[in-house]
């Protein structure tokens, strides 16, 4: 019931009118955000870099209906690339991106849009020396995503997927694109479907995740297994093994924030560790997104609204 409510709130302009006047920037958001400016999310890289980890870079925002923000986000994407480049971190550091955010929910030409702006990033990505992948957003949007995928992959196709468990259709799915050269990210899903198109439960979408991982580790492509359970984890190692796959066919990834030790401590078995760093003046949809998942965080939050002036 609370994470309903939760990922009600993510799309609520007044909850989000009231908390993001809040002076939260050294709490919560300092600790799932890496901060406002490209600088600052190169800053967060080279320290997690320097680690051991791997990262991969979301400018926050998502559903975009204006086509001059739609082009700013883009943008952004390719200042963010050119200083990864100049600091020498695309060897280890990619992108994601949010189709709704360069354009996809624009009336009209949305779509073409969409996949013209990610296209530009997807080649300034390439020059740089790394890749993007595509982030999934709610479900009324997957096609569209896995559309604008299947274009890109003609061009770029080390461009990365990402797939949601709790979607009935997701096993499915991850049989389309186990093949060779695919890059898939693995996710449990963080938005608020109804039962019709997700599972609701956390027994009925671990089952799923299971089913999808085993899909996937047995594909011929490039499994990138996004959670911080650590029974879903070991379910994946096991996994790994049955399917003779070596560490680096396949990695984990976690959020930025989130279980840093076991991030660390994967990376020290050998493991490729990618961490999903956000950062962004739009924050807000993110942050209650992850209180949704984990809803133990919001006594942290509770204490940093407390403790600021």
């Amino acid at each position: 019931m609370l994470r309903r409510v939760l990922l009600g709130m993510s799309r609520s302009p007044q909850i989000k009118k009231a908390v993001s006047s809040l002076p939260v920037s050294s709490g919560i958001v300092a600790r799932f955000v890496a901060g406002e400016t490209a600088p600052e999310a190169v800053l967060a890289t080279e320290k997690l870099v320097s680690n051991g980890l791997n990262v991969t870079l979301d400018h926050l925002g998502e559903d975009v209906t204006d086509l001059a923000a739609a082009t700013a986000t883009a943008d952004a994407y390719l200042e963010l690339l050119r200083k990864l480049a100049e600091a020498g971190l695309t060897k280890n550091a990619e992108v994601s991106v949010k189709l709704s955010a360069v354009g996809q929910a624009l009336p009209g030409d949305g779509e073409k849009i969409a996949l013209e702006n990610a296209r530009t990033i997807c080649l300034a990505a390439r020059n740089a020396g790394t890749t993007v992948t595509l982030d999934m957003e709610d479900h009324t949007t997957t096609d569209s995503t896995l559309s604008i995928l299947r274009e890109l992959r003609q061009d770029f196709p080390e461009t990365g997927a990402v797939l949601q468990a709790y979607l009935r259709r997701t096993e499915g799915d991850c049989r389309d694109l186990a093949h060779a050269g695919s890059r898939v990210r693995l996710c449990k899903g963080a938005y608020k479907e109804p039962e019709s198109v997700a599972y609701q439960d956390k027994r009925g979408v671990d089952k799923a995740y299971v089913r999808a991982m085993k899909v996937l580790m047995n594909g011929a492509g490039y499994p990138m297994i996004a959670s911080h359970d650590p029974r879903l984890i070991a379910i994946a190692g096991s996994l790994a093994d049955r399917a003779n796959r070596q560490p680096g066919s396949y990695e984990y990834q976690m959020l930025f924030g989130i279980r840093p030790e076991e991030q660390l401590r994967l990376s020290g078995l050998g493991h490729t560790m990618r961490i999903y760093i956000p950062y962004g003046e739009d924050w807000y949809g993110y942050l209650v997104r992850r209180l949704a998942e984990r809803p133990a965080n919001l006594q942290f939050f509770a204490r940093s609204l407390i403790s600021k002036k």
